[in-house]
């Protein structure tokens, strides 16, 4: 009885978790309140020119004054990065599963994958833009900011289809399943949480490539953020350019949620990496 009424009586652990989640929620918000303040603060205290450093105020004025050619711009940019990471994750899932399914493939084809990786963009970029023609630039885009967002996912998928556990395969042996069922009921949700992790890497590294694949193709021929930095830069018009850079890193940052979201959801009732621990 006295410890039926102890466990009844206990607080509950549940309304600390909530508090302490929700706490976890606006740290972020708070510490970016934070040192926007202090940047403000700074600015006008020492008198920084706004060539030098704008301050966040003046940044704000000016996405909002020019928020239509702003927007525009990110419109060009999440184009290409959104077609270069969901073209990244397809042909990434698709080859890393193939590339798994028999060794002689994969020590064929594996090294070729590698050398894509680090081969310098900067190197086959001007190749790229010539070989799909000029009048084609945005196409170019596509396939530099593929290049550099596609090996994650295929390195974390080759990963995940090789982590499924040994003793199940041999049960999956033993009963004579079909290489079929292998794929769809042991190695693809045993691979589910390396290819989430690497949509995760790949959703930044399509943002990163699309800007350094408009760079390397140049700025005039599509007009996205990268376009708006250097034309900004060369006007010196610096609070343009710093505008251009939180639109630019806002939606890298929602991206990132995005898939970051969607891990959560797809693993959080069965993977230990999104189980609520108890501590």
């Amino acid at each position: 009885m006295a410890d039926a009424w102890t466990t009844e009586n206990q607080p509950s652990a549940q309304p600390t978790a909530d508090r302490v989640a929700l706490l976890g929620r606006f740290l972020p918000l708070v510490a970016g309140a934070g040192v926007l303040i202090a940047w403000e603060g700074i600015v006008r205290y020492f008198q920084v020119s706004k060539f030098i450093l704008p301050p966040p105020s003046l940044v704000l004025t000016t996405l909002v004054e020019q928020r239509a050619d702003l927007f525009g711009a990110l419109l060009v940019t999440a184009f290409v990065t959104l077609s270069a990471f969901f073209l990244a994750i397809a042909s990434g899932i698709v080859l890393g599963v193939l590339l798994t399914q028999n060794r002689t493939i994969e020590r064929t084809f594996w090294p070729y994958a590698v050398t894509m990786q680090v081969t310098p963009m900067i190197a086959i970029a001007p190749l790229i833009v010539i070989w799909v023609g000029l009048d084609r630039v945005w196409l170019a885009m596509l396939i530099m900011a593929w290049m550099v967002a596609f090996f994650p996912m295929l390195s974390n998928t080759a990963i995940g289809m090789k982590s499924a556990d040994h003793g199940l395969r041999n049960v999956f042996a033993l009963y004579g399943a079909s290489r079929w069922k292998r794929l769809r009921w042991l190695q693809l949700p045993a691979a589910l949480p390396f290819i989430l992790s690497g949509a995760r890497i790949s959703a930044g590294l399509s943002v990163i490539g699309s800007v350094v694949a408009e760079f390397m193709a140049g700025s005039g021929s599509a007009r996205g953020l990268a376009y708006t930095i250097v034309e900004s830069g060369s006007m010196l018009n610096i609070p343009r350019m710093f505008a251009a850079l939180v639109l630019l890193a806002a939606f890298g940052l929602s991206i990132w949620y995005v898939t970051a979201s969607l891990q959560r959801r797809l693993l959080r009732r069965w993977h230990e990496s999104e189980i609520a621990q108890e501590n």
